[in-house]
Parts: C-alpha cells; sequence; structure tokens
C-alpha cells in the first residue's frame, strides 16, 4: 500500500512539473483599442482610474498578470475568470457590439456595483486594493446612469431597450 502512495506521489510531482511548460496565451493587446468604450462615452479620469484597479484585468484587451500566474495551475484559471469576464463585457470592444448590449452592460454594472457582486470577491482576495469603497461605488454607478442618459438623448428608446411582449388578455 505504501509503494501505490508513493508512486501516485511521484505521478503527481512529474504531472505538476511537466503542466509547468504548457501555458494559455496572456491577454495583452498592443497598441490603441479602436472599440473600446472611451470612443463612445466620455470617461472621467476618476472613474477610468475606478475601471483600471477593479474590472479591466478581466473585461478589456489587457490584464496586468501576477508573479503567482507563471505557475501552473494557476494560469489557467485566471485565464478562464479572463475569458468569462470578457464574454460578459469587453470594455475594449464595446463599441462593437449593438447599442441594446451597450446599454444593458451599463445598467448591469449599476446593478452589479450596488449589490457587490463585481469585482469578484475571488479577485479582490489577491487584488484588495480593487476593493470599491462606498464613494468609488458612487463614482461608478453616477457615471454609469450618466452614459445611459446620453444614449437616451442620441437615440430612440427602442433602439436600447427591447419592448417586453405584451401577453393578451383572455376573458
Amino acid at each position: 500500500m505504501k509503494k501505490v502512495f508513493k508512486t501516485i506521489g511521484w505521478i503527481l510531482l512529474l504531472s505538476l512539473i511537466a503542466i509547468q511548460f504548457f501555458h494559455p496565451t496572456k491577454n495583452m493587446a498592443a497598441g490603441e483599442q479602436p472599440n473600446a468604450i472611451t470612443n463612445v462615452h466620455s470617461i472621467p479620469e476618476n472613474v477610468n482610474e475606478i475601471l483600471k484597479k477593479a474590472c479591466n484585468d478581466c473585461h478589456s484587451n489587457n490584464t496586468a498578470y501576477p508573479w503567482y500566474t507563471k505557475i501552473q495551475p494557476v494560469h489557467w484559471w485566471l485565464n478562464n475568470h479572463i475569458n468569462d469576464g470578457k464574454k460578459e463585457i469587453n470594455f475594449d470592444e464595446y463599441a462593437n457590439r449593438p447599442l441594446r448590449f451597450q446599454y444593458r452592460k451599463l445598467e448591469e454594472i449599476i446593478k452589479q456595483v450596488k449589490e457587490d457582486e463585481m469585482p469578484l470577491e475571488s479577485y479582490t482576495w489577491v487584488h484588495k486594493n480593487a476593493i470599491l469603497t462606498p464613494d468609488e461605488k458612487n463614482i461608478l454607478i453616477n457615471w454609469a446612469t450618466a452614459s445611459m442618459d446620453t444614449m437616451k438623448a442620441h437615440y430612440p428608446i427602442d433602439s436600447l431597450v427591447r419592448k417586453k411582449p405584451q401577453t393578451p388578455v383572455t376573458k
């Protein structure tokens, strides 16, 4: 029995060493991002700083990778979070999406910030500076609300919000 555990231990150790040579492509885009949210919405510097520290690692085309991502399987796990985050909203591809999507994502930002759903708790364990203060939350919420108001002023509401189907009244 002792020999079985020793063999399993060696296999696990060799597997851990072997996977160190396989890393996913890093989320790092070069140059300007032509579809960035900054090309369609005015983003004040204080909002931009909040987005940089709490959002952009998972919701943009550029992630600041900490030292521990050089260790597998941590890099795979982190890469999965980044891919999931970019599927939800990618601030560097925001302008490339339909107006309804853009408007809905601003609504979701407001909701998730109010309900402390973002940034993820698993992100803030290591990135303590990403924890949003009440003032930072208000700044983000006010910016998103103002951006939604600007969209409403420039576009017909039916291009921003999908009408809910009316159910027929039966008697």
